[in-house]
């Protein structure tokens, strides 16, 4: 894993914006009208286009855009959460009444709030106001039988195209994102007999997804924003201390998928949820930090450049950053159309340089910008990532 020891590097979270024909050829897809060989045709450049304009941007550590996580048969199971339902056997799907009703049936007891939360009972007229992109009314995956991974031959795709994307356009390192067994877990369950056989029936589905992935050659990042995001989901709410006790079970299950897996080729990913929205009661990370450290990864990936959240760049003077670990801190943010100036992106650099070293920070992004910003404020607020990280190596090196 790439570490800042002559520069500050960059990366970002992982959904990048994508583009129309890659669009209009999934929909295609869905409707029948080009074939599965047609699409892979468009899914692979479109790959080795958004590899390529990562490297002109000047990102050290590029992906995949997370193209491959999208639709499947007539679903469109979209990116980071979604997809992995689609490479998972022993799930059906329900309308958005028939999944709430079973969440609040025993056995599926560890988030019973899933749409309920305090920042949106708070801000409700907001909330009723906007399009969140969730149709509660849509279909959603429930647990019928045991789980079985079916997505060794979509995340093989996914490897060949990113293989192929890196070699040709020279990129000095990828990641591949993946769910997390906490974050999975929170679908209905109707066939294991309690929340811990659950997780971590999940933890061995998806241990294959990232032994493929690692066993490639590339990063996993564990896409996890359960950990801080669950804190808003739990009714009533929770202390502290029952929140990390909460917690355990999902970093356990995650270190049991991660089992054999490298340190130095997982970096775990932390956000309170991308959707445009106050934030207002959000669980601040200085409760989490002490639990990121138990998780079996190698970087820490997390939301620091949003308003909820950049202050919390303090917290990290307070813990010991342990020996051969990285952070990334979000410095540019998917919650604003705003451009962070380069400026701004370097004092937030150097910020975190100052209290864990310099060689341990990898300047980053807030979580995905894809789906969430129109693609040229995406590629703007790249630029502007790289261009202060570029400003900040000039003054910490």
């Amino acid at each position: 894993m790439l570490r800042s020891t002559d520069r500050i590097r960059t990366t970002h979270v992982g959904s990048l914006p994508r583009t129309d024909e890659l669009i209009q050829a999934n929909a295609r897809r869905r409707d029948g009208k080009i074939t599965d060989e047609e699409f892979r045709r468009t899914l692979s450049a479109s790959v080795d286009d958004i590899v390529a304009r990562q490297v002109e941007w000047g990102i050290d550590t590029v992906n995949d855009g997370e193209y491959g996580h999208a639709m499947v048969d007539d679903i469109d199971y979209g990116a980071w959460w979604h997809y992995s339902f689609a490479r998972t056997g022993g799930l059906e799907t329900v309308d958005g009444a028939s999944f709430r009703e079973i969440l609040s049936e025993p056995g599926n007891g560890r988030y019973n709030s899933f749409a309920v939360r305090r920042d949106w009972n708070r801000f409700a007229d907001f909330y009723r106001s906007i399009d969140l992109g969730n149709d509660p009314d849509g279909e959603f995956p429930i647990a019928t039988g045991p789980l079985t991974y079916e997505g060794r031959d979509a995340v093989e795709t996914d490897i060949a195209n990113l293989k192929s994307a890196v070699d040709q356009n020279g990129a000095s390192e990828a990641f591949v994102a993946s769910l997390s067994p906490g974050s999975a877990s929170r679908i209905g369950n109707r066939y294991y007999a309690t929340d811990e056989e659950f997780i971590y029936a999940w933890a061995d589905v998806l241990h294959e997804e990232y032994k493929a992935i690692t066993d490639a050659g590339f990063i996993l990042q564990l896409d996890d924003p359960s950990i801080a995001e669950a804190w808003d989901q739990l009714v009533p709410e929770p202390s502290i201390d029952e929140y990390l006790s909460f917690n355990r079970l999902a970093i356990e299950a995650a270190n049991h998928a991660l089992r054999g897996i490298p340190e130095d080729q997982v970096r775990f990913h932390l956000c309170w949820g991308s959707w445009h929205g106050p934030h207002s009661t959000d669980i601040e990370i200085k409760h989490l930090i002490e639990s990121l450290f138990t998780i079996n990864a190698g970087a820490y990936v997390f939301e620091a450049g949003n308003v909820r959240h950049a202050h919390e760049w303090k917290a990290w003077e307070d813990v010991a950053l342990p020996e051969g670990k990285i952070i990334v801190p979000g410095v540019v943010s998917h919650s604003t159309n705003v451009v962070e100036h380069p400026e701004l992106v370097a004092q937030r650099i150097e910020q975190f340089a100052s209290v864990v070293g310099r060689e341990n920070v990898v300047a980053g992004t807030d979580c995905g910008l894809g789906g969430r910003l129109h693609p040229d404020i995406a590629e703007a607020k790249i630029r502007s990532l790289v261009e202060g990280a570029r400003i900040a190596s000039d003054r910490l090196f």
